[in-house]
């Protein structure tokens, strides 16, 4: 069997077209080793292994070793072969010809550059490079998670997987997960759908593409919350959506009173606990959302993140349940209920909209993954996945009574935001006005605390309120005390 270096070889020695056989195959071993392709104390393939995969004699690759060995690019060790030295003498000159190398590249590439919408999102990257520890915002225990029992069940099914669990998808995802989600959604979240309406994507942000893409011309406006999940704003900015930020309350989204505002295509929503802030949107506001969306033809997006975790009163059914044949369109995840790097969420849509979205779905993202996706509805019609969200649901709302207890004891009852409603899996920390949340943020992540400022989920930073995301789902009371006091004393620092 032919080695990489061997396959490396053969395409390199086409372009050493001058000097004897034996000194173009030192320039392309040279070359290989200088650039990285073969890591420095790499053993070499033995030279007789290496002569029968690129057809020459083994005296020629003897003589490109040993001009390698006398120019110190590899060490014969006796007994254990060629190996590539810990030190090679271009890395000095290769260092030096990759300065000039970088300015002729840069003039070259000079005249390539991403488009606008590209740059606008570049500009605009919200996504952070920290999703684990104290205080990462939306970041479930994922070490809690009965892994045994899904890898069971994964193992069961892969011993002798059905070839529709192999190839791509074009239904939408695997129909027996849209089957049990559809009986989960039923009884969970009142939702209104059958299995044909379901349409299984890779998390949130592929769910609100595919929406974009199919409801809503470039240019046309889009409303969403403000504060809102930038996911949601950076996504419609690229597809060339007019984004318009309209304020929340107490009862969620405040819907416009002036007649001559431009009628949005889509109304992005998240209802039973609007991130980042808290409150629920009221029955009264509910029904006002639809009759307005009826009215205006327009199609509001229910992103139903994280509500399975309620820890007080009834949990709020959905808002697009509330009324029959109603305008909306229903996204969630298992990113907060199992783990996110899963990347299985789904859509529900309206049955006259189910069979054009399953088709674009199919034709923009080649569906996959139907072995886990399998693997999920057994999880789900064995009751695994009910039984872990009321563990959950218990440790989650411990550790959210032990981090408010914290706030109110060290900092004062002011300091937890007002619209916390006891659910999800972070909490906000208000902040005084004269505080520069995002320098706080800063200095609290370089002293190992994960927080997130509230003011960067406004579009508009002259109304933006000061304050923290703390997730709380992730860590544990020893980890939380002391996260707790370290950003006490990062706030001490910049007041």
């Amino acid at each position: 069997m032919r080695s990489l270096l061997g396959d490396y070889v053969l395409q390199h020695l086409q372009n050493e077209q001058s000097g004897a056989l034996h000194s173009r195959l030192f320039r392309c071993l040279r070359h290989a080793i200088v650039n990285g392709v073969v890591q420095s104390n790499t053993r070499l393939p033995a030279s007789r292994d290496l002569a029968q995969e690129i057809h020459v004699s083994r005296n020629t690759v003897l003589s490109a070793y040993d001009q390698l060995q006398a120019e110190g690019y590899v060490e014969a060790k006796t007994g254990h072969g060629t190996w590539v030295s810990s030190t090679i003498p271009d890395t000095f000159l290769s260092s030096l010809l990759d300065k000039t190398s970088q300015k002729e590249e840069k003039s070259k590439d000079a005249q390539y550059e991403i488009s606008q919408r590209g740059q606008f999102l570049i500009e605009n990257a919200a996504a952070s490079p920290y999703q684990w520890g104290a205080f990462v915002p939306g970041a479930p225990d994922v070490t809690a998670f009965p892994h045994h029992i899904f890898q069971r069940i994964q193992a069961k099914l892969s011993k002798s997987p059905q070839v529709e669990q192999l190839i791509y998808s074009h239904e939408g995802g695997c129909l027996r997960l849209r089957l049990a989600l559809a009986q989960y959604l039923k009884v969970s979240r009142s939702v209104a759908c059958d299995a044909d309406q379901i349409i299984i994507t890779e998390g949130i942000h592929q769910g609100i593409d595919l929406i974009t893409r199919l409801l809503a011309d470039v240019g046309d406006t889009a409303w969403v919350e403000e504060p809102g999940y930038w996911g949601v704003k950076n996504n419609l900015n690229v597809n060339g959506l007019a984004v318009e930020p309209i304020p929340i309350d107490d009862e969620g989204l405040c819907l416009p009173i002036e007649s001559n505002q431009i009628s949005p295509k889509l109304i992005f929503v998240t209802p039973s606990h609007q991130y980042p802030l808290g409150p629920h949107l009221s029955l009264q506001r509910r029904k006002q959302l639809i009759n307005f969306a009826r009215e205006n033809q327009s199609w509001i997006v229910e992103d139903d993140y994280d509500s399975e975790f309620r820890f007080s009163g009834q949990p709020y059914p959905s808002l697009q349940g509330l009324e029959k044949n109603s305008p909306v369109i229903y996204m969630g995840t298992f990113s907060k209920t199992i783990y996110p790097a899963l990347r299985i969420g789904y859509v529900v849509v309206p049955k006259n909209l189910a069979l054009v979205l399953r088709q674009a779905a199919t034709e923009l993202y080649r569906g996959g993954h139907t072995l886990l996706q399998n693997t999920l509805a057994e999880f789900i019609e064995e009751g695994h996945y009910e039984a872990h969200i009321r563990r959950m649901r218990l440790l989650y709302a411990k550790r959210r009574k032990y981090l408010i207890d914290l706030i109110f004891k060290y900092l004062g009852h002011t300091f937890l935001h007002e619209y916390d409603n006891a659910s999800g899996l972070h909490l906000v920390l208000k902040l005084p006005k004269e505080i520069d949340d995002v320098a706080l943020s800063q200095y609290a992540i370089q002293q190992g605390v994960k927080v997130r400022p509230l003011s960067q989920y406004y579009i508009n930073k002259n109304i933006a309120e000061r304050g923290l995301l703390l997730g709380f789902a992730c860590v544990d009371e020893k980890q939380m005390f002391d996260a707790f006091h370290l950003l006490r004393q990062c706030l001490k620092k910049i007041m």
